[in-house]
Parts: C-alpha cells; sequence; structure tokens
C-alpha cells in the first residue's frame, strides 16, 4: 500500500507539473499574439480620428446646444458630418469643434486605460507565473535557454537532414550530386522518367507512417536507377570545374 500510494503522489505530482507548464507555455503564446492588435488598438485610441468617425453620431445634444426642433434622425445625420469640416455648415463649427474635441478626449482615456490595463495585467501574471511557477527562478530561465537551443538546432537539423535526403533523389535522378568535383559520368534521364517527375507535387500518403513529398521523391522509391549513362570527359569536367 505504501508504494501504491507514493506511485499515485508521484502521478499526480507529475500530472500538475505537465498541467502548470502547459497552462504557462499557453499563456506565454497567447499574450504575444496580443500584442499586434493590443498596440495597435491603443495607438489608434491615442489618435482619436476613428473613435471620432464611430461615436459622432451618438453624442448627445445638449453637448452642443443642438435646436430643440431638429428631429432625431436628422441630428444623427448632421453629427455623423462632424469628423469631416467641409460638410459641417458654418453655423455649427463651433459645436463640431467642441465635439471633436470631446470625442478626442474620451478615445484618449479609453486607450490610456487600455495601455494601463495591460502594464498591470501583464505584471501580475509574471508575478503569478513566479509565485505558482514548479520551477525556480534558475531552473525555469535554464529550461527557457534549452527549449529555445533545442528548437535551434532542430531547425539546423531538419534543414540538413532535408537537404540529404532530396540529395540522394537528385543524384539517382541525374547520375551525380550537385557541386561534387571529379564527376566522372550523369545520368540521361528517359522521357518517361521526364514526364513522371513533372507537375504539381503534393504530399502523398504512402503507408501508414510514409509521405511521397514530391514527384521526384515518389520516383525514387519505385524506380530502380537504371537507364543510359554517360561518362564526362576530363578536360570538360576541369572546364565544368572552372
Amino acid at each position: 500500500m505504501g508504494k501504491r500510494s507514493n506511485f499515485e503522489r508521484g502521478t499526480s505530482s507529475n500530472w500538475l507539473l505537465k498541467c502548470k507548464l502547459v497552462c504557462f507555455v499557453l499563456c506565454s503564446i497567447t499574450g504575444r499574439a496580443l500584442v499586434a492588435p493590443v498596440t495597435w488598438l491603443a495607438v489608434t485610441l491615442i489618435n482619436g480620428s476613428y473613435y471620432i468617425c464611430a461615436v459622432s453620431e451618438y453624442v448627445p445634444g445638449y453637448y452642443y446646444g443642438a435646436a430643440p426642433n431638429v428631429t432625431a434622425s436628422e441630428r444623427s445625420r448632421i453629427l455623423a458630418t462632424f469628423p469631416c469640416r467641409q460638410l459641417v455648415p458654418p453655423e455649427l463649427t463651433r459645436a463640431r469643434d467642441e465635439v471633436i474635441l470631446l470625442l478626442r478626449y474620451q478615445s484618449q482615456v479609453a486607450g490610456w486605460l487600455l495601455i494601463a490595463v495591460v502594464v498591470i495585467t501583464v505584471f501580475l501574471s509574471y508575478c503569478l507565473a513566479s509565485c505558482f511557477s514548479p520551477l525556480s527562478f534558475l531552473h525555469f530561465r535554464y529550461w527557457n535557454s534549452y527549449v529555445h537551443n533545442e528548437q535551434e538546432l532542430f531547425d539546423e537539423a531538419t534543414e540538413q537532414h532535408s537537404r540529404l535526403y532530396a540529395m540522394q533523389n537528385v543524384k539517382k535522378f541525374f547520375g551525380f550530386v550537385p557541386g561534387s568535383e571529379n564527376v566522372k559520368e550523369i545520368r540521361i534521364p528517359s522521357l518517361r522518367e521526364w514526364q513522371a517527375i513533372s507537375g504539381l507535387a503534393f504530399l502523398k500518403r504512402v503507408d501508414e507512417e510514409h509521405y511521397d513529398y514530391s514527384l521526384l521523391h515518389d520516383w525514387a522509391l519505385k524506380e530502380r536507377a537504371s537507364g543510359k549513362y554517360l561518362r564526362i570527359d576530363e578536360d570538360l569536367g576541369i572546364i565544368t570545374q572552372l
């Protein structure tokens, strides 16, 4: 029973650690994704132009002393023209300036409030993440560095692996590897082989675990490297290398 209890306790601890790390990664990704739209929204509100165009027709009439005999629809139509100075009647120029100033103040206040909310949210998020993190500060820095380095090395290995794999297929088709020195012979592909690798390349599933990445890849897996070969003259090879 004691061993079973320790095992269950360890399993629960690992599950909790995994949940915390998953939540941390999701919050980190979400925060980075929201940087651009929140920044654009804050800058737009501080500028005020879009807010003025969107809200001008909803300004109450007592802000600028609207005539009481004007209908609600007519008042909304007049207010909607306030962002465009050339469309406003001369007698409403002063009212227009007051409304624009009021809306710009509202927009700027909303923009600065948004920035303050974002700053406080980010600060509290970092504090809570540090308090509830299962890792110490140095351990977390090491983990973050490890993930970054692992991704960089994986990208480098992916580039090299795919290049070497593609090089084998190209060598099978042409008989030599691009960039190799002292090429002795080259392969002359047939018309049928040229037709086999020509066309639109789609990812093709071969079986439950493997795919063909291109038409050349599909040809290299199915066909044998037979056909016509042409020997290269050494003098021509020297000229080619030059």
